[in-house]
C-alpha cells in the first residue's frame, strides 16, 4: 500500500454493505485507516469472523489495521402500544409507568425504574431521537406524568433520552460486559464506551480492559460535558458522537461543543474522532451535499485525529465512494495554505517533561530547516502520541516492535506506523531510520530526517535523545 497523502485518519464502520474480506480490503485501499464494529448489530460469531478478515488483510497489505469495537451501551426504550403506534398532540397529558400492559394515547410502559426515580418536575423527556418532547409535571418512583410539548407519531420501542439529569446507570450493561470480554479475547485494539456520563464510567471500563486495548469515550450525553476534562484525562481517546449529543443538547450548541472537545483532547494529547452523519446523503446517493463536505472539512481544519463514517460505509449503497470522497476532502483541506495556519494557531505549550520537550524541539527543527520527516522509536506509543500532539508540518513515522502499539497509534493524526525491531545501538538506530524512511517513501537520498528515541533502547516512556540524520543511498 502506498503511504496516505494526508494526516487525518478515516474510520469506517463495517456492516452488511462491507463485511466481506474483498469489500473490507477495497475500503482499506480507498482510504479507510481504522475499522469500527458496532456491537449493537454484531453477534460474537460475526465479531470473530470480522476480526479474522481484518487480520488477514493486515498481513496481505503489510500495514497495521486497527479494529475498534463499539459497545452498545444502555438502550432505554418505551414499551409497546395496542395498535403499534399513537399520535401525541401538543398540550396533551401522557403517563409513563412500570405497568407492562400495552399502551395507548394516554400512557405507555417505561420499564426503566432508574429513569423514573431520577426525574422531577420540569425535567424533559425526549422520545424517538428527540422528535417527541415531553415535560414532567409530576414524578413518583413508579410513574411520571408529563405534558406533550412537541407531539407526533410514536410507535413501539422508541428510544428515550433524559438530558436534564445524570442517570444512575451502570457504565456497562450485561451485554456490554460479554461483548467487551469477547473483544478482548480476540485482541481488538480499541474499545468505544457508549453514553459516558461521569469519570467513574471510564475508570470502571479501564479496570476491566487492563491495558489490553485503548478505551475511547464517546461524548454523547450533556452530563459528560460537565466532567469533560476528567473524562479526557482518564480516556485513551474520545469520540465526539454528535448524533445523541444533538438530541439531548440544543442542536445549535453542538458545533461549538465539537470545537471545544477537539481542542481539549488535543491539549491532553488524546486522539479525538469526530463522528455521526458526516456524509449521510451518501447512504443513498453517490455524491454528498455541499454542507456535508463543509462539515467534514471543518472537523479537519479543527485538527481532529480522525473522521468517521457510520451507516455510509456499513449499510449504504456507496460505501467505497463514501470513503473515497472523505479521502479526497481530507487531502484537499490539508493542501489549503490556511490549514497549516489554523493548526498552528491552536498549538499548545509542551508539558514540562523531557519527552514533551524533545518532541517540541523536533517540531521546531522542521519549521526552521528543511526536513523530510520525524522518526519516533516507541514501545508503548506515548512518544508517537506526543509527536502527533505537536501537529508538525512533516509526516511522523512511528517505529515499534509491538504490533498492538502500531495498531493503536494508527488512529492518531499524522502517524505512519512501521513494525520493526528495536535498534541495537546508536548507529543501528540512525541507519534503520534512514533506510525505512526511504523505503516507505517518506524521505529521498540527500534529505534530512529527525530521529527521536529513548536511551537505553526499549525503555517505555524514556524519550531523551534527538538526532538529525542525512538519508544516504539504500543499503
Amino acid at each position: 500500500m502506498q503511504r496516505r497523502q494526508r494526516n487525518v485518519k478515516i474510520l469506517a464502520t463495517l456492516g452488511p454493505a462491507s463485511n466481506s474480506r474483498d469489500e473490507i480490503e477495497t475500503l482499506f485501499e480507498a482510504g479507510a485507516d481504522v475499522f469500527r464494529i458496532n456491537m449493537s448489530h454484531t453477534s460474537h460469531e460475526m465479531l470473530a469472523e470480522l476480526h479474522g478478515r481484518l487480520r488477514d488483510i493486515e498481513t496481505r497489505q503489510g500495514r497495521p489495521v486497527p479494529i475498534l469495537v463499539d459497545l452498545q451501551g444502555p438502550k432505554l426504550r418505551i414499551g409497546k402500544f395496542k395498535d403499534g403506534e399513537i399520535i401525541l398532540k401538543p398540550g396533551a397529558r401522557f403517563r409513563m409507568d412500570l405497568d407492562t400492559a400495552l399502551g395507548d394515547e394516554h400512557r405507555v410502559s417505561l420499564p426503566h425504574p432508574e429513569i423514573l426515580q431520577a426525574l422531577s418536575h420540569g425535567h424533559t423527556l425526549l422520545l424517538d431521537d428527540g422528535r417527541i418532547r415531553l415535560e414532567v409535571t409530576a414524578a413518583a418512583d413508579d410513574h411520571v406524568e408529563t405534558e406533550v410539548v412537541i407531539g407526533g407519531k410514536l410507535s413501539n420501542h422508541k428510544g428515550v433520552n433524559v438530558p436534564d439529569t445524570t442517570l444512575p446507570l451502570a457504565a456497562l450493561s450485561d451485554k456490554d460486559r460479554a461483548d467487551l470480554n469477547r473483544a478482548l479475547e480476540l485482541g481488538v485494539d480499541w474499545v468505544a464506551l457508549s453514553f459516558v456520563q461521569r469519570p467513574a464510567d471510564v475508570a470502571e471500563t479501564k479496570k476491566i480492559v487492563a491495558g489490553r486495548a485503548g478505551v475511547m469515550s464517546k461524548i454523547e450525553k450533556p452530563a459528560a460535558l460537565d466532567h469533560l476534562q476528567e473524562i479526557i484525562e482518564l480516556s485513551d481517546a474520545i469520540m465526539v458522537a454528535r448524533g445523541d449529543l444533538g438530541v439531548e443538547l440544543p442542536i445549535e450548541e453542538v458545533p461549538a461543543w465539537q470545537k471545544r472537545m477537539v481542542r481539549a483532547a488535543r491539549r491532553a494529547g488524546r486522539p479525538v474522532v469526530v463522528a455521526t452523519q458526516m456524509l449521510e446523503t451518501m447512504i443513498t446517493s453517490p455524491m454528498p451535499t455541499r454542507a456535508e463536505v463543509s462539515d467534514v472539512s471543518n472537523a479537519i481544519y479543527d485538527g481532529a485525529d480522525a473522521v468517521m463514517l457510520s451507516a455510509e460505509s456499513a449499510a449504504g449503497d456507496y460505501p467505497v465512494e463514501a470513503v473515497t470522497m472523505m479521502n479526497r476532502i481530507a487531502e484537499t483541506v490539508e493542501a489549503d495554505p490556511s490549514y497549516r495556519s489554523l493548526i498552528e494557531m491552536q498549538r499548545n505549550e509542551p508539558e514540562p517533561t523531557t519527552a514533551d520537550a524533545m518532541m517540541a524541539a523536533a517540531r521546531t527543527i522542521t519549521e526552521t530547516i528543511r526536513v523530510a520527516s520525524i522518526v519516533c522509536y516507541t514501545t508503548s506509543g506515548s512518544t508517537g502520541l506526543r509527536a502527533a500532539r505537536e501537529r508538525p508540518n512533516v509526516p511522523i513515522l512511528a517505529f515499534t516492535p509491538v504490533s498492538h502499539t502500531a495498531r493503536r497509534l494508527s488512529l492518531a493524526w499524522g502517524i505512519h506506523c512501521v513494525l520493526t525491531e528495536d535498534a541495537n545501538d546508536f548507529d543501528d538506530m540512525v541507519s534503520r531510520a534512514c533506510n525505512i524512511a526511504q523505503r516507505e517513501g517518506f524521505a529521498r537520498e540527500g534529505e534530512r530526517i529527525v530521529v527521536t528515541a529513548g536511551l537505553p533502547f526499549g525503555t517505555p516512556g524514556a524519550t531523551n535523545m534527538l538526532r538529525m540524520a542525512y538519508v544516504r543511498s539504500k543499503r
